[in-house]
């Protein structure tokens, strides 16, 4: 008898990736014997690759158009998976599945999709903001799965380490010296960012008071906000903005003494590892998307326009420019080893 082959469609985006961490290590741990298979984006997938509970990944084209969907749906298909679990809610990524022909398909109800899924979950009705987390364990627990793991832990091969050490000692970066790094971005938009200005103001603090080697970090669409901050600090910090796949990325983040982001994805990454982390919350709602794990800190400031889901802000700014730079450094300095 062939064993159970389980495909999970994880989350776009990197951050919310992470979050599902714990729900695919329940899933395996309800099926133990079964081979588990992740479905991500491109920027994603590398996120399982050394994940011993996956069996394998398999990349999804960033295109959502017919033809697009039917040639991914003719690999699938050759795969033979007997379960496709959903962890995405968009209507796309359900007539993947349907269109692949894997008999069970399992996920919430959502986006008018409900015929294409054998097995579905409405959505709870909550009075209070539930992480991230929760949602996706929340899914298991409608199809009648038990969700065993909460926590949000991310394994990192030494030799991942150890090539990120390297790479920071070739940019002249001290590593018996703390290192902090910094992740000014956020690819949602604007809104979420707190201004370079205030990120310069931070990195000084940290050279000046802890005697700190400051390493900026982001996508390529980032540069131009790295690039604002280095030329706005006397000592210039190293700059890799665009120049780290997902893996280098992660080993970078292992190395720091603290990190310090945006709501996004290097923020979750950060708290996977371990690392210490500050977040600097604008728009967003920390209790729904904030780090889950020790050693975290969270900056947020009540506005009356909280929360709201503008990618620019159309207004002040005020829940960004009202976080001041001492402040994050000290809720930093809270985490400090």
């Amino acid at each position: 008898m062939l064993e159970m082959k389980i495909l999970v469609r994880v989350p776009n985006w990197i951050g919310d990736s992470i979050l599902a961490l714990p729900a695919i290590a329940s899933i395996k741990v309800n099926f133990p014997q079964a081979h588990l298979w992740i479905a991500a984006q491109e920027w994603v997938k590398d996120l399982f690759a050394s994940n011993s509970l996956v069996e394998g990944t398999i990349p999804l084209p960033k295109s959502k158009d017919l033809k697009s969907l039917r040639d991914t749906a003719r690999k699938l298909r050759n795969e033979s998976f007997d379960t496709g679990v959903l962890l995405t809610n968009s209507f796309a990524s359900a007539f993947l599945f349907y269109l692949a022909k894997i008999p069970k398909r399992w996920g919430y109800a959502t986006a008018g999709r409900g015929w294409l899924l054998t097995k579905s979950v409405g959505l709870k009705d909550e009075d209070s903001p539930r992480h991230q987390v929760h949602y996706y364990l929340d899914l298991l627990s409608g199809l009648g799965l038990k969700p065993l793991s909460q926590e949000v832990r991310l394994p990192l091969p030494p030799e991942e380490k150890e090539a990120a050490r390297e790479r920071l000692l070739s940019l002249g970066i001290d590593t018996k010296r703390p290192v902090v790094i910094l992740s000014p971005g956020a690819s949602y938009g604007p809104a979420k960012r707190w201004p370079a200005a205030r990120f310069a103001e931070l990195a000084a603090l940290f050279e000046k008071r802890k005697n700190a080697e400051i390493l900026i970090i982001g996508s390529a669409d980032e540069a131009e906000i790295a690039a604002s901050i280095r030329s706005s600090t006397e000592k210039k910090p190293a700059v890799l903005t665009g120049q780290t796949t997902l893996p280098q990325l992660l080993g970078l983040i292992s190395q720091a003494t603290l990190l310090i982001s945006n709501d996004s994805g290097p923020m979750h990454l950060a708290n996977a590892l371990r690392v210490p982390v500050v977040g600097i919350f604008g728009p967003t709602d920390p209790e729904v998307t904030g780090p889950l794990e020790q050693p975290a800190r969270v900056i947020k400031k009540d506005v009356p326009c909280w929360p709201c889901a503008y990618r620019k802000c159309p207004y002040d700014h005020r829940c960004m420019m009202n976080i001041a730079a001492e402040e994050v450094f000290r809720a930093g300095e809270e985490l400090w080893p």
